[in-house]
C-alpha cells in the first residue's frame, strides 16, 4: 500500500497576543502569551493524519522536543523517523493582532541539522510510487528530492518559506506544488494568478499545482483540467496553521482517489474551521467534524 512520508519541521509555538504587530524601535505589551506544538511539517502531519491518512512524519527534535514528538503521535502519525539530537528545537514567535492576521519569527534548531546518512536512513523505509511532502523549514531539500526520485517517489512540494534554499532544488522532479501566490510569484516571477497558473504549466511538463489565493479561494490545475473553490464564511481568530491544514486535507482526499474539486473543497472547509481557533496544531479539525459542520461558502473567484 502507497505510504506518505513527510519529511519536515517540528517546532515549539510562542504565541503572542498582541493589539498590533510590533513596529521597528517599538515595545509593545502582549495582552496573553500560550506554547503550542508546530512547524509547517508538525501541522501538515497532524492534518493529514486527522484527515484520515495513513502518514509517516521524520524529522529532528532537541532534548526538550519529545512534547513535538508526543503531538504527532497522538494525531495518529507515524513518529518512528523522528530523531532527537543534542541542542534546541525549531522554534517560533509568533504575534497574532485582534484580527486574527500572524507575523512570524522563525528559529530552524535541530530542523536545519538534517545530514545526508539521516535522509538515507529515512527514505530506506519507502519505495516506488509512496508519496513525499516537503516544506522549506528542513536543510538538504535538494539532496531528499534528488534521492526520493531516484526511488521514484511521487514528491509533493510546499515551498514555503520561499528562500534562496530553493533555488538548488530540481522542480522538474517535483510532481505537485502546493503555494500560495506570493510562492508563486517567487517562482515564476509574475504575481497575476492566471499567468502564474499558465507559466506552470508551461514550464513543468505533468505537474499538478494548487494555488491557494486568501480571500479568492484556491485552484487546482493539472494538464488536462482547472478548477476552483471559494472560501466559507468563519469569524477568523488565529490564521496560523490554515495553510497546513488546507494541504493535509487536500492530499488526503487526493490519496483517497477523490475529484479535485471535492479535494478542494474539503480543504478549504478544514481550513476555515481551522482559523476560528487559536493555535497551529491544535486548530486542525478531525476529519469527522469537516464533514458535519455546516458553513456557506462565499465564491469569489
Amino acid at each position: 500500500m502507497m505510504k506518505i512520508l513527510n519529511f519536515g519541521s517540528l517546532n515549539l509555538d510562542y504565541v503572542y497576543g498582541v493589539d498590533h504587530m510590533v513596529r521597528p524601535g517599538e515595545t509593545l505589551a502582549a495582552s496573553a502569551m500560550e506554547v503550542f506544538c508546530g512547524g509547517k511539517g508538525l501541522n501538515q502531519s497532524i492534518a493529514l493524519a486527522r484527515a484520515g491518512a495513513e502518514v509517516y512524519h521524520a524529522g529532528l527534535i532537541g532534548e526538550e522536543g519529545e512534547v513535538l514528538r508526543e503531538a504527532v503521535a497522538r494525531s495518529g502519525a507515524d513518529t518512528s523517523c523522528i530523531k532527537t539530537i543534542a541542542g534546541k528545537s525549531g522554534h517560533t514567535i509568533i504575534q497574532v493582532d485582534k484580527d486574527g492576521q500572524n507575523c512570524i519569527l522563525l528559529y530552524g534548531g535541530a530542523n536545519r541539522s538534517v545530514t545526508k546518512a539521516f535522509v538515507d536512513q529515512v527514505l530506506s523505509n519507502f519505495e516506488k510510487d509512496d508519496i513525499l511532502l516537503l516544506q522549506n523549514e528542513i536543510n538538504e531539500l535538494p539532496y531528499i528530492i534528488d534521492r526520493a526520485y531516484e526511488k521514484g517517489m511521487k514528491i509533493i512540494l510546499n515551498p514555503s518559506p520561499y528562500d534562496q534554499n530553493l533555488d538548488s532544488c530540481d522542480f522538474h522532479k517535483i510532481s505537485m506544488f502546493l503555494l500560495n501566490e506570493i510562492e508563486g510569484e517567487q517562482i515564476t516571477g509574475v504575481s497575476d494568478p492566471e499567468e502564474i497558473l499558465r507559466r506552470l504549466k508551461e514550464r513543468f511538463t505533468g505537474l499538478k499545482v494548487v494555488l491557494t489565493l486568501g480571500s479568492q479561494g484556491a485552484v487546482y490545475q493539472d494538464q488536462e483540467q482547472c478548477c476552483r473553490q471559494g472560501i466559507y464564511h468563519v469569524e477568523a481568530v488565529d490564521t496560523t496553521g490554515a495553510g497546513d491544514t488546507f494541504t493535509g486535507y487536500f492530499i488526503a482526499s487526493m490519496i483517497r482517489g477523490e475529484e479535485p474539486q471535492k479535494c478542494l473543497a474539503l480543504a478549504a472547509k478544514a481550513s476555515a474551521i481551522a482559523v476560528s481557533r487559536a493555535g497551529a496544531a491544535p486548530s486542525i479539525p478531525e476529519r469527522e467534524e469537516v464533514l458535519k459542520i455546516k458553513l456557506t461558502e462565499k465564491k469569489e473567484i
